[in-house]
């Protein structure tokens, strides 16, 4: 009977094993294989591949800190954590993450077995930054993008992909934008994007940053469009905040207008554009010595609505 009991418990515990192991594989199936990491500056830094794994195989999400490594490269400037990878087809790209963003492990293959890091190739240093080849094989497509605080952020959407059409890496920074949404407050950069059928997920930037579209489908040459089923604010899908999109605007008098739809759709701030109408909020005057007007196209929650509205006076939307 003991004989009987014990192997019936010894059967349910291989079935557990298994089931895990299982799920462990589903968990580590990313694209990209890690060959090394480092955490620092560029003039600091300190090789952390095993750290990284102690790390990965204890959580496949961390928020990544100053006492995330125990050690704390370059003292009074933020740091850095470089992941260098490699994808199936041999390509090797640089993740990046600052100092108070969260480390997914997801996108890359083993991740909370550990089992990657020591195949013995080499990967590149923290200055040899791998070739990148027209940015637009990645697995994630954009949804939407915004920039600044929880409290105070824009929708950066459109100005995201004039960015991506003209380089694959730029460094965040206030100007990035054209606006500071929260004064005095450091911003992030927030891109939500999903997989082909997937869950959308949020990736974070913080000033200072490098953003790097490699991991985004369609990122060069700002080929990528946006979700128009997708209604997710600051915090995410279903969360609201980024109702209100503008189609189209153009100010300027007669055949003398200018397009500032993207310079508008920059300056909506938690779903809410005020505003007075003049030639500075234009960025110059199309039509000297004329009287202008803005003539505005824009949806919220997708209903389409125009208004027309002359210079001097207030603009307020929704």
């Amino acid at each position: 009977m003991q004989r009987r009991t014990m192997t019936a418990w010894l059967t349910a515990l291989g079935a557990r094993q298994v089931s895990a192991a299982r799920a462990a594989r589903n968990d580590d199936d990313g694209d990209y294989r890690i060959q090394q990491a480092f955490y620092g500056t560029e003039e600091r830094h300190v090789d952390v591949t095993q750290r990284l794994r102690e790390l990965a195989r204890a959580d496949q999400r961390f928020l990544l800190g100053n006492d995330t490594f125990g050690v704390d490269p370059d003292r009074g400037r933020v740091k850095v954590l470089r992941i260098v990878a490699r994808s199936p087809s041999g390509r090797v790209r640089t993740f990046e993450y600052t100092e108070g963003s969260w480390v997914d492990g997801a996108q890359f293959g083993g991740w909370r077995r550990g089992d990657w890091g020591d195949d013995g190739s080499q990967g590149p240093g923290w200055g040899d930054r791998p070739g990148y080849q027209d940015g637009g094989d990645g697995e994630f497509r954009i949804l939407r993008a915004h920039y600044g605080t929880e409290q105070r952020h824009v929708d950066v959407t459109d100005r995201l992909r004039e960015l991506a059409a003209r380089d694959a890496r730029f460094r965040l920074g206030n100007d990035t934008f054209g606006v500071d949404p929260d004064r005095g407050r450091v911003k992030t950069l927030r891109i939500h994007a999903r997989r082909s059928g997937g869950p959308a997920r949020i990736f974070e930037y913080i000033e200072g940053s490098w953003v790097d579209g490699a991991q985004f489908s369609g990122w060069g040459g700002g080929r990528w469009e946006q979700d128009s089923g997708w209604r997710g604010g600051w915090n995410g899908e279903g969360r609201g905040g980024g109702s209100l999109r503008i189609v189209s605007a153009e100010y300027g008098s007669g055949r003398r207008q200018r397009q500032i739809g993207a310079r508008l759709q920059g300056l909506v701030i938690n779903g809410r554009l005020e505003l007075t109408v003049s030639n500075s909020m234009a960025g110059g005057d199309p039509a000297p010595g004329q009287v202008k007007q803005l003539s505005i196209r824009y949806t919220v929650n997708g209903r389409e609505q125009r208004r027309v509205v002359q210079e001097g006076e207030r603009l307020s939307l929704p």
